[in-house]
């Protein structure tokens, strides 16, 4: 029998908050009604500057089979942060889901660009992607590398070697479910396979706050940019208020003089 699952989460706090935070963003797409395009990456929606859909393709999911799938796979994966010991941890794991996060998604585009305009397949610029596999995919190529005799447990009861399970995982969805994005979850097993051979090292929690800082800041300039969503409350006005005195320069024969209008009659009250 295993541990209780309050245990489990303690030991996996960051995995747990991940799954948590997918679940609430699908009950919310699902009482929303928003669909798969609102929120989905595609070629020609990130040439058109929806840079964000990076993100948030990411942590969406639009059926509960893809949801159910795609957690409990990470789930089984949050072993990762149980093994500190090996140079992982939850510090190494939270650094390590942000790249993953990031640079599966712009592979992913990268991938369509050759695709489209290399070998003229027109098809890919329509290609919506929507879902966390490319996190999943990276996470079992690394563990499968750094602790290959683990095991990777589906649903609760589907075992599989770690391994294998990257390329076996691959082949099942690919059949089981045929609109499966083949392209975002090997994208994911390229970006793992980089990270776990030490191809991309280095991350630390200066790195990982400064990335994700600047993931911020385009996530929110790319959306404003946009017009997808109304971030009126993000514009800064000029405020002139007439009452308060105004300061200028006026040039002169000995240099710069600094000129101010005095203040109309009453003045400004200072409370």
């Amino acid at each position: 029998m295993g541990k209780p699952l309050f245990y489990e989460i303690l030991e996996k706090p960051a995995t747990s908050c991940v799954v948590g935070l997918c679940c609430a963003i699908w009950f919310y797409i699902q009482k929303k009604g928003i669909g798969y395009s609102h929120v989905g990456l595609s070629y020609d929606a990130a040439m058109e500057g929806h840079y964000w859909r990076i993100i948030t393709s990411a942590f969406s999911h639009i059926s509960v089979l893809h949801l159910v799938f795609n957690m409990s796979a990470l789930w089984s994966l949050g072993v990762v942060e149980q093994l500190g010991h090996m140079g992982l941890g939850v510090a190494y794991y939270l650094e390590y889901t942000l790249v993953l996060v990031i640079l599966s998604g712009v592979l992913v585009l990268g991938i369509y660009r050759v695709l489209i305009h290399r070998f003229k397949i027109e098809y890919f610029r329509r290609v919506t992607a929507v879902g966390y596999s490319c996190v999943v995919f990276g996470w079992m190529t690394i563990l499968a590398v750094k602790q290959p005799s683990s095991k990777l447990d589906l649903f609760g009861f589907l075992s599989l070697p770690i391994s294998f399970a990257p390329f076996e995982s691959l082949i099942f969805t690919s059949i089981i479910v045929p609109q499966a994005s083949f392209l975002g979850h090997l994208s994911g097993i390229i970006v793992g396979y980089a990270v776990a051979w030490g191809v991309i090292h280095g991350m630390n929690s200066y790195w990982a706050i400064s990335m994700l800082g600047w993931v911020v800041v385009v996530f929110i300039y790319s959306l404003k940019r946009s017009g997808a969503y109304d971030l009126n409350f993000l514009e800064i006005e000029s405020v002139t208020d007439p009452s308060l005195p105004s300061v200028r320069f006026v040039a002169t024969g000995n240099g710069r003089t600094m000129q101010m209008t005095p203040l109309p009659v009453g003045g400004v009250e200072l409370v």
